[in-house]
Formats: structure tokens, sequence, C-alpha cells
């Protein structure tokens, strides 16, 4: 069978340059082990951790209702939903399939899955998610540190190792 991937090296791409190209399929293999658990019903698969500019980017998965969690962003956050359907209680719209997002710095959403609904939803996350309560006070952050240590452990967890997370640290 062919190789359908395009060349990792373009000829467009200054050769210097070539080694900071990455091109990798964000949903192939259909292997479970690479979706990280976050909370119940809830994963992420990781695509890209960048340590130098602080910024993870992941597919979000919930299969179960109920509230993601309350949060804000001390930097732009972008969101493309690939598939199902969700909504931030904060606002009067749904996103579904094929909805874009882009969440300003400081916005406080809680971002719901509502009975019946599941998601799949790529996030680009720039700088720490500070988790928030009622009033908008931070509760907690998680950061690209953070994430990476935690995929790390899950690799590690589930027979691909600890190393494996390499593979999108940038």
């Amino acid at each position: 069978m062919p190789d359908t991937a395009p060349p990792r090296y373009s000829p467009l791409v200054p050769p210097d340059m070539q080694d900071e190209i990455f091109w990798a399929d964000g949903r192939a293999p259909e292997d479970e082990r690479l979706w990280v658990p976050v909370g119940p019903g809830r994963w992420s698969r990781p695509l890209c951790f960048n340590v130098s500019q602080g910024y993870w980017v992941h597919l979000t998965k919930v299969t179960e209702a109920g509230v993601v969690s309350r949060h804000r962003h001390p930097a732009p956050v972008h969101g493309f939903v690939l598939e199902g359907r969700w909504r931030y209680l904060e606002r009067d719209w749904v996103a579904t399939a094929g909805s874009y997002l882009y969440e300003p710095p400081g916005d406080v959403h809680t971002l719901v899955v509502d009975p019946g609904d599941s998601m799949v939803t790529l996030f680009h996350n720039t700088g720490a998610l500070l988790y928030c309560d009622e009033d908008g006070q931070v509760t907690g952050t998680t950061d690209v540190f953070d994430r990476i240590a935690v995929a790390r452990r899950h690799f590690e967890e589930v027979g691909l190792g600890a190393d494996y997370v390499k593979r999108f640290i940038r």
C-alpha cells in the first residue's frame, strides 16, 4: 500500500528550518492509548507542546454530560469543533461540528456538554488555563509543563513509555 503522508520536508522551506517542520495525523492511528485522561469522561490527545512559547495544541474529547470546567486564560485560545456539540454557560450559542471559536484573554467561561451530547474539539491554548470559582477567583492552574507531566505519566502507564511524550515537545 503506498504511503499517503505528505513528505516530511518541503523544498519551499529553507534548509536551516527543515527540522522545525513537523507533520502528523492527529486522528490516526486509532490508538486509544494516545488519549490522556483529564477527568471523568474527558480526554486530551496532545498534538504539540511548545515549551519555549508556552502553548499546547490538543484534541479534547468529552463523552459524558456535565460541566467540564469554569476557567479563563491570560492569552488567546482558538478552537475548532470536529465532532459533536457543546456550549458555554455564559453564552447563548452552541458550538457544533465546523464551529470556530476565539476566546479572548481574561474571559471567564464554563464549558458544558449537555446530556446526550459528546464532542471532539481542537484547541490551541496559549499560556496557562486558570480554573475559577463562581466569583472568577483562581482556584487552580495548568500549563504546558503540567500537560507534559500528565501525558508522560499516562504514556508510561499504558506501555508507550515516558519518552513517548517527547514526540510532541517543540
